[in-house]
């Protein structure tokens, strides 16, 4: 499996996981760790300036969706 495939695995896990919950992953479930890490992750690649299309459109996307979920993680 390639890196292109596990990046591509991963946005989908956290776009359907978005969608389903209503929220962006919680700091305070164990579950949820691994996607809040890989965002956390990527946007800093992203603001390094690391990332290269189509990933960053993807993942500004992601944002995107992110932002409109935000501060709706208490009390999950």
């Amino acid at each position: 499996m390639t890196q292109d495939e596990r990046w591509m695995i991963k946005y989908k896990e956290v776009v359907e996981f978005i969608n389903t919950n209503h929220r962006n992953p919680l700091r305070h479930r164990i579950e949820e760790h691994d996607m809040l890490n890989w965002l956390k992750a990527n946007r800093k690649k992203m603001n390094a300036g690391d990332m290269q299309e189509p990933r960053l459109s993807m993942f500004k996307d992601l944002l995107a969706i992110c932002e409109q979920y935000r501060r709706k993680n208490q009390y999950a």
